[in-house]
């Protein structure tokens, strides 16, 4: 089943390496940032997503309090609030369920891509489904003295391509930061007691994963090939890179996502229930006038 995800990705960078001068790093990083613009709607809606809980989660502690004893109403009353804000709770998952196969289309190509053995170059062959592209094969794997096809432990490689799997938690850790901050730097300024309180678990769990995910990143990177590494390290950048105010700005416009500020989330409803509530005030009048 994979094979109608992974096959076309494989040809792609097969193309692309013949295209940039035999240059399989090259060929790797660019098929990377693309994938990673094309996804970036699914990014910034699972972000937006994100910042909508955080915002509410003040009135889903009073929800949980006032109802603890009654879970029928407290489950009417929290979709009552999600329904008010018009947040979906499994908005936030949707994008990475889209994206998986995405990812791992990208992640396979380029284990494919980069064949070791004569059962693994038969098989790349076999993925081509462009003619001509087969001539490529073996694609170049040295790189700056490094082989790409195997992990970047000694003897397998030199040593100093240990620098490799610091980079891919760096990087990790930097992108989840700055990911992270995007979506709460908005609501920790304007946060009271309660609004701290119940984003407590959040807020501990974001550092938990801050520091898990970068580690366990850096010990894939240890057992996986070079080329996976250069892969984990363009994606962390890209994403970087994404979450820039300026550049984000302009990928909003490019693909037209749109971006409630997070002060104009509690806006909304309150706007409506005036229009609602008040039938026999100036605004009605106006209306009926009209």
């Amino acid at each position: 089943m994979w094979d109608i995800f992974i096959n076309p990705v494989v040809t792609l960078l097969t193309w692309l390496y013949a295209l940039l001068g035999n240059n399989v790093v090259l060929a790797i990083i660019v098929l990377t940032v693309v994938f990673r613009l094309l996804t970036y709607p699914l990014f910034a809606k699972q972000q937006e997503s994100t910042k909508k809980m955080q915002e509410i989660q003040p009135e889903l502690k009073r929800i949980q309090e006032k109802y603890k004893d009654d879970r029928e109403k407290q489950q009417q009353a929290t979709m009552e609030l999600y329904s008010k804000y018009g947040v979906n709770p499994f908005a936030g998952c949707l994008p990475l369920f889209i994206q998986f196969p995405i990812i791992i289309a990208l992640y396979q190509a380029v284990i494919f891509a980069l064949a070791a053995t004569p059962d693994q170059l038969v098989d790349l062959s076999e993925r081509l489904i462009v003619p001509g592209l087969d001539k490529l094969i073996p694609l170049q794997n040295i790189w700056l003295g490094m082989d790409l096809t195997q992990p970047p432990t000694p003897p397998l490689n030199p040593t100093y391509a240990l620098v490799l799997p610091v980079l891919v938690m760096a990087t990790q850790w930097l992108s989840f930061r700055v990911t992270m901050s995007r979506s709460n730097s908005n609501t920790d300024d304007k946060a009271d007691d309660k609004s701290k309180d119940a984003g407590g678990q959040a807020a501990a769990m974001t550092r938990s994963m801050s520091t898990i995910m970068p580690v366990m990143f850096g010990v894939f990177a240890l057992s996986f090939s070079v080329g996976i590494s250069i892969y984990f390290i363009t994606s962390s950048v890209v994403s970087i890179v994404q979450y820039w105010p300026p550049f984000k700005r302009v990928l909003d416009r490019v693909f037209r996502v749109n971006t409630t500020p997070p002060d104009q989330i509690e806006a909304k409803p309150a706007k409506a229930t005036r229009s609602i509530g008040n039938t026999g005030g100036k605004t009605s009048k106006g209306k009926a006038s009209r």
